[in-house]
C-alpha cells in the first residue's frame, strides 16, 4: 500500500476542508498514541527548587519538606576528588548552592558558609582586625558559628535516553483513516537520575541518617516508517529533560526523605557504649562483651 504523505502544505487537488479533516485525524492519532503510553509511565512528582528564603521564612518552597523546629547547624561538604564529582561536577558545577537552598527553605538546619564564600569571610575578618579598619565593638573574636552536622551529597546514577514502553500504531491509524502509518510505533524514552544524602555528626563522626532520591522523565517519540516528511516535530510531545534539572529533582527527593527520617530520629544504643568494643565479643578479648564470653 502506498504511504500517504501528511505534509502541512496544501496539496493542489484537495479542498481546505479536506486538509483540515486530515490534520484533525493526525492530531487525534498522536494524542491517542500518547494516551496509550501514559499508563506505562508514571509521572515524575519530584519537587522543584525555586523561590527564596530568609531565616525561618521561605517563599516558593512548594513540595519541599519542612521542620517546625531547627535541629542544629549544618555544613555542606562535597567530595570534589570523588568519581561522581569528576563525572558530573566538572560539567554541571557544584551542588552546594542547590543544597543550600533546599536546607534553608526546610528550616531543619542553619547553614554555615564554607568553600569559596569562606575565603571572602576570612579576608574581611582579617581586614577588620587590621590597622586601617574602623573601630567596632562587634568585630571581636569568638563569633563564628561551628557546624554540628555534615551533609555529604553524592550522585549515584544518571541515565539518559533509555528505551521504554512502545505500542504499534498500524491498527490505530487504520481506524482513523491514516493507512500511511504502516509499521510505525510510538514509544517512551526515559532519563533517570539518582542521588544520596548522608548526615554526619561532626563531634562523634557517627552517620546519623541517609536517604536516596530518584527522578525520572519520559519523552514521547514516534518512529518506524509510513508517514511522509510532513510530520516533522509533531510526533514528539515532550523534549528531553535537561540533565541538571533531573539531578535537581533527585536531590530534592532525597532531601525530603532525609527530613522525614530526622524528624523521626531515634538514637542507636550499643551495650557498653559507642566505641567501647560493641556487643559482639570474642574469646580472650578485653572488651566487656568479650569478657562475658570467657576463655
Amino acid at each position: 500500500m502506498q504511504a500517504t504523505n501528511w505534509t502541512l502544505g496544501a496539496p493542489r487537488a484537495e479542498s481546505a476542508r479536506h486538509i483540515t479533516a486530515r490534520h484533525v485525524r493526525l492530531a487525534v492519532f498522536v494524542s491517542l498514541a500518547c494516551s496509550a503510553l501514559v499508563q506505562a509511565s508514571a509521572a515524575d512528582g519530584s519537587p522543584s527548587v525555586t523561590g527564596a528564603v530568609a531565616g525561618g521564612n521561605a517563599v516558593g518552597a512548594d513540595g519541599l519538606a519542612r521542620c517546625d523546629k531547627t535541629l542544629g547547624v549544618l555544613r555542606i561538604d562535597e567530595d570534589t576528588n570523588s568519581n561522581w564529582y569528576r563525572a558530573y561536577g566538572t560539567r554541571l558545577g557544584s551542588t552546594a548552592p542547590l543544597l543550600n537552598m533546599m536546607v534553608m527553605q526546610s528550616n531543619c538546619f542553619v547553614v554555615v558558609e564554607r568553600g569559596t564564600g569562606e575565603r571572602g569571610v576570612n579576608a574581611e575578618t582579617q581586614r577588620a582586625r587590621g590597622d586601617e579598619a574602623r573601630e567596632s565593638a562587634t568585630r571581636g573574636k569568638g563569633q563564628q558559628v561551628v557546624a554540628d552536622y555534615l551533609l555529604k551529597p553524592e550522585i549515584v546514577m544518571a541515565k539518559q535516553g533509555s528505551e521504554g514502553s512502545s505500542v504499534g500504531l498500524a491498527k490505530l491509524g487504520k481506524v482513523l483513516g491514516l493507512p500511511g502509518v504502516g509499521g510505525m510505533t510510538a514509544g517512551l524514552k526515559s532519563s533517570e537520575a539518582g542521588a544520596v544524602l548522608t548526615l554526619v555528626d561532626i563531634r562523634s563522626t557517627v552517620r546519623l541518617a541517609a536517604a536516596e532520591g530518584r527522578a525520572k522523565d519520559s519523552s514521547f517519540v514516534v518512529g518506524g516508517g509510513g508517514i511522509g516528511g510532513g510530520l516533522g516535530g509533531v510526533g514528539r510531545a515532550y523534549s528531553e529533560t535537561d540533565e541538571g534539572k533531573l539531578i535537581t529533582s533527585a536531590f530534592a527527593d532525597a532531601y525530603n526523605k532525609l527530613v522525614v527520617a530526622v524528624r523521626q530520629y531515634k538514637a542507636q544504643k550499643v551495650e557498653g557504649g559507642l566505641g567501647e568494643g560493641g556487643g559482639l565479643g570474642v574469646q580472650g578479648g578485653s572488651t566487656q562483651a568479650s569478657k562475658a564470653v570467657g576463655n
